[in-house]
This record gives C-alpha cells, structure tokens and sequence, in this order.
C-alpha cells in the first residue's frame, strides 16, 4: 500500500530541482522522521475505554484517538505486573531473557528506599533502550511518570539510560501516592511543598502532563521520542474530583476510579490538542495502551475492566496480558481501523528504530511491525511470543497463531487453548493436539534462561505493583 508521505516524496523527487535555492526550499518541505509520543496507563483494563467495549467509564479523547487510528485488539504488554512489562518494553528482550522477571527478586536486588521494605532490582545502565535506540538516531527523548526500572541510586534511572529529561517516580512503591511531596526531576529530588506536612493540592500526574506539554512546545521542531508512563489508574484510589461521576449511584471506590481514567483521558485530549497547535500533528506517532491487565478487585468486577477476559494482572492468562492499543499517524497508519495482528511490548523498540532508521540493537527478542504500520502486508503467522513471571514456581505462557500455551511449573502439565474459538481461554484442550503440546514445550524450554534473581523454584517474591 503507497502511502500519502511516500507519495509526496516521489512528487517531490520528481519534480522539484535539486539545483541553488529550490534544493534548499525541498529540504524544508520533506515530511521529517516521526516524533513519537508512547503514553501508557498503569493497570488500565481493557474495558475500561470506550473504543474497546466499555460502557461505563467516560473516555471521548482516546475514543477519538482511535477515529484517528487504529485499534490493535490481539496486543500484548511484556508481563502481567509492572516492572518487568516496563523493562520489556524499553530493552526488546522478553522475560525469559529480560533482567527484570518480576516486580521483587528472590535473590540479589537493592532494599527500596521509599522505605517499604520491598527489594528491588534495577537495569545496571549499560542496556540498549529505545530512547538510546532513539537518541543515537537525533531524537530529543523525555520520559514523565512511572519508571520502575531503576531505584535512585542505581546505573538504572532515565537519564541515565537514554533520557533528556525525565519527571516522576522511580520506585513503584511510591508510585502509589497521587499527592506525594516529591517527584524525581532528572537526578535530583523536586520537593512539591503544597503537598508537605499531609496537604494534598497538586496532583502529581497534572505535573507530568505538563512537563509533557512544555517539552512538545520546546522539541516543536523535532524529532522527539516522549514517554508517558501515567500512574493512573494504580494503587490508591485518587483523584482531584468525582467529575460526571459524583451522582452516580456506584460504590465510591468504583467512582473514584472512572475518575482517574477519565482524568487520563483528559491528559489524552490536552496533548492531541496541543500537537495540533504546534502544527505537528500530521508528522507525530501516537501510540496509547496499558502496562498490563486490570487489578482483580471490587471495582474492576464492577465496571468489567477486564472484558469478560479470563484472569487479571498477575495472571498469565488474557486478562493478565492482553492490553488495548490504539495506534494514530496521520497518512501512514489507517484511520477507524480495527487490526489483529498479534504483537507485544519487545516489538516497540524494532518498531521505533525501523520507521526512523535508528541502529538497532542485536540479539532483541521482538520484531518490527513498521509494515504492518503502514499497511502492508507482513507475514507474522510462525512468530511465537513468550512470557514468564515467577510466583511459587514459574509460570510461563506463550502465543502461536491461534494457540496459546500456559503451563505452571517447569514440570507442570501444559494447557493449550485455542483462542479463535474460544477467546475465553475455558476449554484446555491439550489432550486433543499432542504434537501442538509438544511444540510449545520444546519453546518453553528453549526461550527460558535461569536468572540467579529469580530461582525457577521457590517462594513467591513479594511486592504486587
């Protein structure tokens, strides 16, 4: 499929001179590589947005976000809790090879110090991500919001990994505080003092949409790579105000959390708003999801965050997994689009480096979809994908076409579930496709490498956020 932008460019190939002032004038009117925004929600559903089925919450801006994109249904976070899917997503290396498996090691790992008690495990700082990816390629990079990949002292924090700037919270502990009196300004702790001595008058995420917001107006001319890691809606129920859910007849934990996704929502619309100000709107890529399912709670059974789904975060089914994506570039990927392409979070940093012509990294675990994109035609049929997350034992999941395999354990049986016919993963049918069990068996074994972090056995680490 030609696309407009290539269009362009061969008219004017063709067509303009190459010679004195009218090469200068070309230069200045060749679209330039994409600034790309990738915003992501902490613990959103997937049917908690309109666009994605939802009924209850109010979600116009990312609604009309899909209008202009398009909505990737078979989408995959990188692990079914925060910071592995998090590292997934910045190093293009799947859990079992990735070095963050699960939010708390077993063994190894530095005690927070937010103070929880938690241990964490941090990036040691010389991993390839995609804002070096996207850095070494001239990008400005910035990042606000949730890292969960790097605790302060660590060789892990943003601007330590790729990042310009960076706004937010390192430890997911701290996550968790909606009106904190501190947020992480590149390297050094920002006090919020309206928020000291137990006040609550900022909003830490009002903070990072407008960090976002100043960064577009200053990287106008771009190219820029910008990462919205939102809080929202995690942890402790938060908001400034109930909005248009204040008189609704819910339980006020319900309402709290419509409110908080429709304050993101808000977030959404102001930076879509402000691309189309800048005039930049046409030459940036958008990309909207989630870091992993929904929270299994009161709230999330009552407004069916997770879509009739089996599971919820911490689980490897689809509930656990299967996150929305929302993909919006303006003459490059299809607008009111539905696609079910199946793909995941190791898949961004490939993606990236592909559609601005970066140096990718060697021996990455994803692939880029940059064709599937732009609408041509690309053969992902025999691509497996692959997740691990430790509990008492290991439990791993993987994704073949229509078939989708789990097993608990390195000696547990296997489950296959055949997701076309049965999308609710409630019909093991294992017994019925031996050859197809031991297809998956054979990449279980091969796609897991042991991690002195995560014994392959054993207790279930703490820390679920």
């Amino acid at each position: 499929m030609i696309m407009i932008r290539q269009i362009w460019r061969l008219f004017l190939l063709l067509f303009l001179p190459v010679t004195g002032g009218q090469s200068e004038a070309r230069a200045e009117i060749v679209p330039t590589e994409p600034n790309i925004i990738f915003i992501m929600a902490d613990d959103l559903g997937y049917g908690d947005l309109g666009c994605f089925g939802g009924d209850k919450i109010l979600t116009p801006h990312i609604d009309r976000l899909a209008e202009q994109g398009t909505r990737f249904t078979q989408f995959y976070a990188g692990s079914p809790v925060c910071a592995p899917s998090r590292c997934v997503l910045m190093t293009g290396l799947h859990t079992g090879h990735a070095r963050i498996r699960g939010n708390s090691p077993k063994a190894g790992g530095e005690l927070e110090q937010f103070g929880e008690g938690s241990r964490r495990l941090s990036l040691i700082g010389d991993e390839p991500t995609v804002a070096s990816v996207l850095k070494e390629a001239g990008y400005a990079t910035a990042a606000a919001g949730k890292w969960g990949i790097g605790e302060p002292n660590s060789a892990g924090t943003p601007t330590k990994m790729g990042f310009d700037e960076w706004l937010g919270y390192l430890n997911q502990n701290h996550a968790s505080y909606y009106y904190t009196d501190f947020l992480w300004k590149n390297r050094e702790k920002m006090a919020i003092p309206e928020n000291q001595d137990g006040k609550r008058q900022v909003y830490s995420n009002d903070l990072m949409r407008d960090f976002a917001l100043e960064f577009m107006r200053r990287n106008s001319e771009g190219p820029f790579f910008l990462y919205l890691p939102f809080t929202i809606p995690h942890a402790l129920m938060e908001v400034p105000s109930l909005g248009p859910y204040g008189e609704r007849d819910w339980p006020e934990s319900v309402r709290i959390y419509a409110a908080m996704v429709s304050r993101l929502d808000g977030y959404v619309g102001e930076i879509m708003e402000e691309l189309e100000r800048l005039d930049i709107a046409g030459n940036t890529l958008v990309m909207f999801t989630s870091d992993n399912g929904a929270v299994n709670n009161d709230r999330t059974v009552f407004l069916d965050s997770a879509a009739g789904k089996r599971g919820r975060k911490g689980t490897v089914y689809e509930g656990g997994l299967n996150v929305p994506l929302i993909v919006s570039w303006p003459g490059e990927v299809e607008a009111g689009a539905t696609d079910d392409t199946v793909w995941m979070f190791a898949d961004i940093m490939p993606t990236f480096a592909e559609l601005t012509g970066a140096p990718l990294p060697m021996n990455l675990d994803g692939v880029s979809l940059a064709p599937t994109l732009r609408g041509e035609h690309q053969d992902l049929s025999k691509r497996f994908l692959y997740w691990e997350f430790p509990r008492k034992r290991l439990w791993q999941a993987g994704r073949l076409g229509r078939w989708k395999a789990v097993r608990y354990g390195l000696d547990g049986s296997l489950e296959l579930y055949d997701l076309e016919a049965d999308p609710g993963e409630s019909s093991d049918v294992s017994g019925q496709y031996p050859k197809i069990v031991k297809a998956f068996e054979k990449r279980f074994r091969s796609e897991h490498v042991p991690s002195p972090h995560w014994p392959d056995e054993g207790k279930a680490p703490g820390g679920a956020n």
